[in-house]
Parts: structure tokens; C-alpha cells; sequence
């Protein structure tokens, strides 16, 4: 079975009362519970994290490659601006990922515009809300599933 591991950075546990003029009306719950349908609907295993914790975001990116988790989605949120050791972890893991954000970072501060993860992500989705965990969600299923028949070819 494909393992999804979503992974959702700091200050996202307030989502829904946090500046829903910027991030949108949804809940942290309300995606999680969203991503849950998507993964049973296509067989999925899905394992979700919210820290605002640096180091245990990268204990548990590091921990992906080695346990059998095919795919990362992760909205580093400020991290993203900020964390090398997040960017080294993705690079030592050597676990595909794809680059969320609820908000489009590129119309934001200065500031929001630079991310060390994006250049070795395999994609990046931003400004759609929760929608863009579902895409981000969906390109995962379908690149895993694609990795899995390479493999069985």
C-alpha cells in the first residue's frame, strides 16, 4: 500500500481563526478530514503531522526514508523562508515531495517570496486554499502510482 506522509508547519493548528482573510475559512481538522476521504477513496495510507517545531519536522522527514513512505506533501509555512536543515533533510531522505501553500506566497511580503524547498521539490501548489492540498494530494497518488509500475515492469 502507497504511504502519503503530510507534514504541516508552524502556526497551521490555528487555521480557520488565523487570518482567514489570508488562509481561508478551513480548519486544520477540515483538511486533515479531507485528505482522509482522498486516501481511502484511492487505498491510500495517509500519516499527517502539524508541528511548530523545526527539528521534529526534520526527525520525521528523515524518518521517511526509511520507512516506506512513497510521497511527502508538506506546508513548511514560515519554515519556508527560513529552515536549511528542512531543505537537508528533503535532500538526505532522498523522499519525493511537493510544496503546499494555502496562500500565494509570490503576491505576499518580499520576504514570502524565496523558498528553500522549492527548487527540489517536484512541484509547488500555492494559493488555492485547501484546494491546494487535494491537487498536491492527487499528483502524489498518481506519480506513486506511475513510480510503482516502473517498478513492476
Amino acid at each position: 500500500m502507497i504511504k502519503i506522509l503530510v507534514i504541516h508547519g508552524p502556526n497551521l493548528n490555528l487555521l480557520g481563526s488565523r487570518e482567514p482573510e489570508v488562509y481561508g475559512p478551513d480548519t486544520l481538522a477540515s483538511i486533515d478530514q479531507a485528505l482522509a476521504q482522498l486516501a481511502a477513496h484511492h487505498d491510500i495510507k495517509i500519516e499527517t503531522l502539524q508541528s511548530n517545531i523545526e527539528g521534529e519536522i526534520v526527525g520525521r522527514i528523515q524518518q521517511a526514508g526509511s520507512d516506506q513512505t512513497r510521497f511527502i506533501i508538506i506546508n513548511p509555512a514560515a519554515f519556508t523562508h527560513t529552515s536549511v536543515a528542512i531543505r537537508d533533510a528533503f535532500l538526505a531522505s532522498t523522499v519525493p515531495f511537493i510544496e503546499v501553500h494555502l496562500s500565494n506566497i509570490y503576491a505576499r511580503e518580499d520576504f514570502r517570496k524565496h523558498s528553500y524547498l522549492s527548487d527540489i521539490a517536484i512541484g509547488v501548489i500555492s494559493g488555492l486554499g485547501k484546494d491546494s492540498y487535494l491537487l498536491a494530494f492527487e499528483a502524489a497518488v498518481n506519480l506513486s502510482k506511475q513510480s510503482n509500475s516502473k517498478r513492476n515492469q
